[in-house]
């Protein structure tokens, strides 16, 4: 929250959650390139949470393989956010990760009037459990709905049937990282263009509880994978 003149306190929440696939398939360099794209991208996404000082940023992370646990366990002001290495290793159990975030989307925990949340979904692999459950439940409760809701497939093998389902929006697709320089590339992206997009002044001063946060004019990413980069 800012200090404004005269002490006055503003910012209106908004949340911003990584939700991880820390399976066995991650291990090596996929998962060493999302620990250190995160971390570098942290002074970036301060400067722009500094830039939109009518928002909050809050961060947190989820992580899954054989079952999910809060990896950052309570909301952390960005100002104060820093990312612990993930490792890898177990099965895809994505659908219980995303109940998770959904019983974090009701109200409470969430603040009414807050912005809508920011959900970046990573992922290698296929689920090994339930995941319209988890899908559902997300959708079911109005800042699950409302949230802007980004997928980022890693590798040939990911998904992307599932994550399209997570993102439920025509004009937003799957992302495809192929190589660690593409992964890096697109959680700069959700990073900073998407939280710039969810935490400016004309979303601060349209939104409600009522709306969509998928209204939200998201940028679109460019593909910067050169012909000559390794394949995952």
């Amino acid at each position: 929250m800012t200090t404004l003149p005269g002490g006055e306190m503003s910012g209106r929440p908004l949340h911003f959650i990584w939700i991880v696939d820390c399976s066995g398939s991650m291990q090596g360099e996929k998962i060493q390139s999302l620990n250190n794209a995160i971390k570098d991208m942290i002074p970036a996404m301060r400067n722009v949470a500094h830039s939109n000082p009518h928002a909050r940023v809050l961060m947190r992370a989820l992580k899954f393989s054989s079952g999910a646990t809060w990896h950052v366990t309570q909301p952390i002001p960005v100002e104060q956010f820093q990312w612990p290495d993930l490792e890898a290793g177990g099965v895809t159990d994505m659908g219980r990760a995303l109940l998770m975030v959904a019983e974090e989307l009701k109200i409470p925990p969430m603040d009414p009037r807050g912005l809508p949340p920011v959900l970046v979904l990573i992922s290698d692999g296929h689920p090994t459990d339930d995941v319209s459950k988890g899908i559902s439940a997300i959708m079911e409760q109005p800042w699950g709905k409302k949230a802007v809701r980004i997928a980022i497939g890693i590798g040939h093998d990911a998904d992307h049937n599932v994550l399209r389902r997570f993102i439920n929006h025509p004009e937003i697709q799957p992302l495809q990282a192929n190589n660690a320089e593409q992964l890096v590339h697109y959680i700069k992206w959700a990073s900073t263009a998407v939280l710039q997009s969810s935490s400016s002044p004309a979303v601060t001063d349209t939104s409600t509880h009522n709306g969509s946060g998928l209204h939200i004019p998201v940028p679109a990413p460019t593909n910067t994978m050169p012909i000559d980069s390794d394949v995952w």
